[in-house]
Order: C-alpha cells, then sequence, then structure tokens
C-alpha cells in the first residue's frame, strides 16, 4: 500500500494517515499555554504599573497634607484635599465594584470586609478633614486631630498596595474586567465624598 506522506506543519513530524503523534499535539498545547502565560502575564504588568502609580499618588497627596496642616496652610490643605477626593473617588470605586469581589477567593470574605471597612474610615476621616480645613484657624488640637486623621489612611494605602501581586494570578480576562471597571469609573470622574454619598452601596 503506497503511503501518504502528510506535512502537519511547521516543527511537527511527518505522520501517516493523518494522525497526529502524541508529541505533536503536546507541542501544541505548550505553545497554546505559552501563549495564554504570556497575555496574562502582560495584563498582570499593566495593572500592576497602573495601580502602584495610583497609591504613590495618593501616598505623596497625604504626605503633602500633612505638611499643609502643620504648617496651618488651610488654603494649601483644601486644594489637596480636593485633589484627593478626585483621585480616590474613582480608585475606591473600581477597587470595590470589580478588584475586591475578586479577592474573596483569594483571601475570604473576612479580608475583604477589613478592605472595605479600610474604606468606610478613610471616607469619615475625609469628611472630617474637610471640615477641619474649611475653618478660618486650627488650634493646635485640631492640627494634632488633622495630621493623625491623614496618617490613619496611610496604612491602607500601602497594604492595598500590595495586591497587585495577587492580581497577578488572575486570568487575562478577569485583569482586562478590573482595567475596563477603572476606565469606566475614570470616566465618570466621582470625586470620593460624592460617590459616597450617592453611589457607593455602603452606607457610612
Amino acid at each position: 500500500m503506497k503511503r501518504v506522506r502528510r506535512a502537519e506543519g511547521p516543527g511537527y513530524p511527518v505522520t501517516f494517515g493523518g494522525v497526529r503523534p502524541a508529541a505533536a499535539t503536546a507541542t501544541v498545547d505548550r505553545d497554546r499555554d505559552d501563549t495564554t502565560e504570556r497575555v496574562r502575564m502582560t495584563a498582570a504588568a499593566t495593572f500592576t504599573s497602573i495601580f502602584r502609580e495610583e497609591h504613590r499618588e495618593v501616598r505623596d497627596l497625604l504626605f503633602d497634607l500633612i505638611d499643609a496642616f502643620r504648617a496651618r496652610d488651610l488654603p494649601r490643605a483644601r486644594s489637596l484635599l480636593v485633589q484627593i477626593a478626585n483621585l480616590t473617588g474613582p480608585h475606591f470605586r473600581y477597587e470595590e465594584e470589580s478588584l475586591y469581589p475578586d479577592l474573596v477567593d483569594v483571601f475570604g470574605a473576612e479580608y475583604v470586609e477589613k478592605l472595605l471597612a479600610d474604606h468606610d474610615g478613610a471616607v469619615r476621616t475625609a469628611r472630617r478633614l474637610v471640615e477641619l480645613a474649611g475653618k478660618d484657624t486650627l488650634q493646635d488640637a485640631e492640627v494634632d486631630e488633622a495630621v493623625a486623621g491623614a496618617r490613619s489612611i496611610l496604612p491602607h494605602v500601602s497594604d492595598c498596595d500590595g495586591l497587585s501581586i495577587m492580581v497577578e494570578r488572575f486570568p487575562p480576562e478577569r485583569i482586562a474586567h478590573i482595567l475596563q471597571t477603572r476606565t469606566d469609573a475614570l470616566a465618570a470622574d466621582v470625586d470620593l465624598l460624592t460617590w459616597a454619598r450617592t453611589i457607593r452601596q455602603r452606607a457610612v
């Protein structure tokens, strides 16, 4: 009987009767896995870069706010609070609407509840800082309160920043969904206190 040589494509050995050897099938699967991994790592790197830069911005603004309250420079404090609210409104929103729900499978509901409670505290603190910055002058005790309030948000900033190493393990489509939620939140452009008062599901 005449043998039929059938090319199976680059890198594949010649087969007989169209049957691909197991080794060739394994190569296809491995190539597919490698491609999926590259896509996942690219998506994860994009998310990590964005996420960490946002936390750096919040960190630096909080340190500037502390300096402004210490100097009793209330106009600068008010300006910084507007910047912080404009940045953290969309940031908190996409975290709560997309990132945090996905982290339940990683950490469990209890830890995610802690992250949400940290946001509750940040919203309350922001409201009080706006009140203090709105005064004509501050007493020493009020300066201390304002500085302590701004400082109280910093641990969440550093803790939350580390979540990106968990997102690295997410499938690319899940990371893409988080990034799309972020895009939508930025487009809505709702500041922190307005979001907390009118959109957020958790009342504070």
